[in-house]
């Protein structure tokens, strides 16, 4: 399944009642984000009654191959996985995996199974695999797009913003969004690699005479975290501190540009959800980065990103909907069954 082809029409099992939708993962944000966004999407364009499931294995348990695990050595703080079953099991990370192989058989065909990012275990096993694009997976099942899904709309964008207002709204414009991530398998973010980036976003926020909304990474190293900090805090804004709500939504809402560095694929593709521009800054590479080199090549084709430059120029492109795109695909898949 590519990206061509998808009829654009809602395509929803022929039911006169909800959808039911389990959403699966092992509770840590970033993956279940994924499950839950695809799933909210799908709500979107039909009714539907989502319920959050969260796994764990026992620790004794937890670094068997998937084939070897079952039910019964998952920890007592798992949420119960009974019937009845979902219409729709949509899970994300290597948890899920030996119960979203087996919950078609459970539920005597009945469930459609809807894995995102690549298993790499049993590929065959789910109905449909929604994999980013720049993983370069294939297979009949694969639905590919750009990013992962993600919860971030426009609309809950604007739905979110109004409860950091008094905070946000009088700062001048261009207001920039800056969202930090830091070190992974593929970059680095050292404290002189930190500080020349905060200098040369200092200078473009001043030669616009605009204001910062900045904001790190569980994975920004307190180093490059400080630094970024010391050097930003006299423009006007927000940095961000970890304390209180999360303004994310609330700096995507009111961003005239958002700043954001090359090592997450799930913050470009998500900001790219926006319609505003995206520039993106540079990391330090520690390994090949051909899977980011795609994604990027693809935000970039697309119109939504481009390499910071230390200016601040505008652009405009049809916001990416990749999320949407794939629950449609899901339904559609669902419909034909």
């Amino acid at each position: 399944m590519g990206q061509a082809g998808v009829d654009r029409r809602v395509t929803a099992p022929s039911s006169s009642r909800a959808l039911t939708i389990w959403v699966v993962s092992d509770g840590r944000a970033g993956i279940e984000n994924q499950a839950l966004g695809l799933a909210e999407a799908v709500e979107r364009l039909t009714p539907a009654e989502i319920a959050v499931k969260h796994v764990r294995w026992r620790p004794l348990f937890d670094r068997l191959p998937s084939a070897f695990k079952t039910p019964a050595m998952l920890a007592p703080t798992s949420d119960p996985l009974t019937a009845p079953w979902p219409d729709l099991w949509i899970a994300t990370g290597r948890a899920t995996l030996p119960l979203s192989t087996r919950v078609k058989a459970w539920s005597q065909g009945r469930t459609f199974v809807v894995q995102t990012q690549d298993p790499r275990w049993s590929n065959a096993s789910y109905d449909m695999i929604v994999a980013p694009a720049h993983d370069g997976l294939s297979g009949d099942n694969v639905f590919e797009i750009t990013g992962s899904p993600h919860r971030i709309t426009p609309a809950r964008i604007a739905q979110a913003a109004p409860a950091f207002a008094d905070r946000i709204a009088p700062l001048p414009h261009p207001r920039v969004a800056v969202l930090i991530g830091g070190r992974s398998k593929a970059f680095d973010l050292t404290e002189a690699h930190a500080a020349d980036l905060a200098d040369q976003i200092a200078d473009a926020v001043r030669a616009s005479g605009g204001s910062l909304m900045l904001t790190f990474s569980r994975r920004t190293p307190e180093a490059a975290r400080a630094v970024m900090t010391a050097r930003l805090s006299d423009l006007p804004g927000w940095i961000w501190d970890g304390t209180g709500d999360n303004p994310l939504f609330g700096f995507l809402h009111y961003a005239d540009h958002i700043l954001v560095t090359e090592d997450s694929a799930n913050m470009a593709a998500e900001a790219a959800s926006t319609g505003k521009p995206v520039h993106v800054l540079p990391m330090i590479p520690l390994k090949s980065g051909d899977k980011f080199a795609r994604l990027h090549d693809d935000l970039a084709e697309r119109g939504a990103t481009r390499p910071f430059d230390g200016t601040l120029d505008g652009w405009t492109y049809d916001p990416l909907a990749e999320t949407e795109r794939a629950a449609r695909a899901v339904l559609e898949a669902m419909g034909t069954r």
